[in-house]
């Protein structure tokens, strides 16, 4: 029988406080386990402000990711709540409730609205809240669904990835694939882009579906279990997938990062690195939040450090948002950190509502992000 553990008892069965308190941040601890690192004193190059914040419902033990579709935020919180903001002035256009409590982020594209219940409900509603259709999966829906064009994408809790009409909810098709016995529950979704869907696995794969039917394009290595016990050979890739124009890359924890061919699946390069919340990745770079809460810079094209930025250990470091000149993470305390992305240098800090910031921030313009906290605030930050 598969069993999915929450990585906090992986983790005190295995020993790796480091990871456990990042588990903790995004499921439900207040701090850390482990004392985390005091904030360094910086100089700023840099003023964020916060351009406009609303609210939502408190996450509990989840992590919600919000949704930008063009002048649109959408966001959602466990007791049900989802709600739309626009984008560039932070006004709520829409507010309405699911009718049940909510388990997974908010996905949005057209006029559809998509979430997912710990029940294993997949919901769709339009952009007034209105229910369209409801599809039920085997397993809680933890991960945000995607949506693309006639496309919605959902997936469940033991990582079987389902494809459904967008209009009417049927199924189209659904991608199952044997896992190890023992695997991490996370939040990671997919990404959908050009024609495949791209999502990670637990046992360290990366696997390309064709949005059409759901065949396996193609299927990569990520990480090979290693150890003698179950504990040590876990190697989820339990973050999102990031894909630029090349490449596909993925990250597991316990493992690697291995860039690939987006297309064909042939490896490009890789090397070891763990992370369990994920990474971004820019023109120049990839940025990693390993699973001590260091955040690195790798080249993208090769691999090669670039940087590293050690300050932050222990402190819940959310996966990164790579904007213009920056590398934007938040913490358990609510903090936004601005990391120069030519040396990993602080180049400012804006305190939110105290509460963790688990989620990565989301980009709404070229100057302008977002950041949902563990209470249900939402920011809206500037950097001029």
């Amino acid at each position: 029988m598969k069993r999915t553990l929450p990585m906090a008892v992986l983790l005190a069965l295995g020993g790796c406080g480091t990871i456990k308190d990042t588990y903790n941040s995004w499921f439900g601890a207040s701090v850390p386990a482990a004392k985390p690192a005091e904030l360094v004193q910086i100089r700023p190059t840099v003023t964020p402000r916060i351009a406009w914040q609303s609210t939502i419902g408190a996450a509990d033990k989840t992590v919600f990711f919000p949704s930008v579709s063009g002048n649109t935020v959408w966001i959602t919180g466990a007791n049900g709540q989802i709600a739309a903001i626009a984008a560039n002035s932070g006004a709520v256009t829409t507010r309405f409730d699911a009718g049940q409590r909510i388990a997974s982020g908010v996905a949005a594209g057209g006029a559809l609205v998509a979430v997912g219940t710990a029940r294993g409900e997949l919901l769709a509603f339009n952009s007034t809240g209105k229910a369209l259709w409801k599809a039920q999966l085997p397993g809680e829906i933890l991960a945000p669904p995607a949506v693309e064009g006639d496309l919605v994408v959902a997936r469940s809790g033991d990582g079987t990835i389902y494809g459904f009409d967008a209009a009417s909810g049927k199924r189209r098709w659904v991608y199952q694939r044997s896992t190890p016995s023992l695997s991490v529950r996370s939040h990671a979704g997919v990404v959908i882009t050009r024609g495949l869907v791209i999502g990670g696995f637990p046992g360290g794969r990366l696997v390309a579906l064709s949005a059409g039917n759901g065949g396996a394009a193609w299927d990569g290595i990520v990480a090979l279990p290693k150890g003698t016990t179950e504990l040590e050979r876990v190697a989820d890739v339990t973050s999102f997938p990031v894909v630029d124009d090349v490449r596909a890359c993925a990250v597991a924890y316990q493992g690697r990062v291995v860039c690939f061919d987006a297309v064909r699946g042939t490896a490009i390069w890789g090397r070891d690195v763990s992370s369990f919340s994920g990474m971004a990745v820019d023109n120049r770079n990839l940025y990693i939040t390993d699973d001590k809460n260091a955040v690195v810079a790798l080249d993208k094209t090769n691999g090669s450090s670039v940087w590293k930025q050690d300050k932050l250990l222990g402190r819940g470091v959310s996966r990164p948002l790579a904007l213009g000149r920056y590398v934007i993470v938040g913490d358990y305390q609510g903090y936004v950190h601005l990391l120069s992305r030519d040396d990993g240098s602080f180049a400012a800090r804006i305190a939110t509502d105290g509460s963790q910031i688990a989620a990565a921030p989301v980009a709404l313009d070229i100057s302008t992000f977002l950041v949902q906290t563990r209470n249900g605030g939402v920011f809206a930050i500037a950097v001029q």
